[in-house]
């Protein structure tokens, strides 16, 4: 009696770990499609969290712009989600891809801020001196002249 607790036991245990528990979709993406549409996902929100004007001003749905971009349906992605959201593993690798890109991309562009930086602050000193310079080179004209000597603001 205790050798067919254990045997029917073993059994239910090894099918109902096989069993999977969401179906495989009839139109499943890819996934390295689904983590292309992920990571513009990821990218959608990270502007919306920075700044909500900017999306909230165009009378476009980004998401759907995303989703039209690879040709996928909401329900075609919602499906395709929930599919490869159950394999644990999977999706956590899926995840980690999309946060190593962002990675690189946030290492770009934050390289490109700087650079961006610092010639504006370049171009502001070199400004600054060149207006000092073109006030002592450049020689006053005669109404200039006049202006300061009766000390009247002058019109440019």
């Amino acid at each position: 009696m205790r050798n067919c607790v254990v045997i029917v036991l073993v059994l239910f245990l090894s099918v109902s770990c096989k069993k999977e528990l969401v179906k495989q979709p009839a139109k499943l993406i890819e996934k390295g499609k689904m983590i292309d549409i992920m990571y513009d996902l990821s990218l959608l929100e990270a502007m919306k969290y920075q700044n909500p004007i900017s999306l909230d001003s165009n009378e476009t749905n980004p998401t759907k712009f995303i989703l039209k971009k690879y040709k996928v349906d909401s329900l075609q992605f919602a499906e395709s989600n929930k599919y490869y959201a159950t394999d644990y593993e999977s999706y956590k690798d899926m995840f980690d891809e999309i946060g190593k890109r962002l990675a690189i991309k946030q290492r770009a562009t934050d390289s490109i801020v700087k650079i961006e930086e610092k010639k504006a602050a370049k171009a502001a000193k070199k400004k600054g001196k060149d207006t000092v310079k073109d006030a002592v080179k450049k020689p006053l004209t005669q109404a200039e002249i006049d202006a300061i000597n009766r000390q009247q603001p002058l019109d440019r």
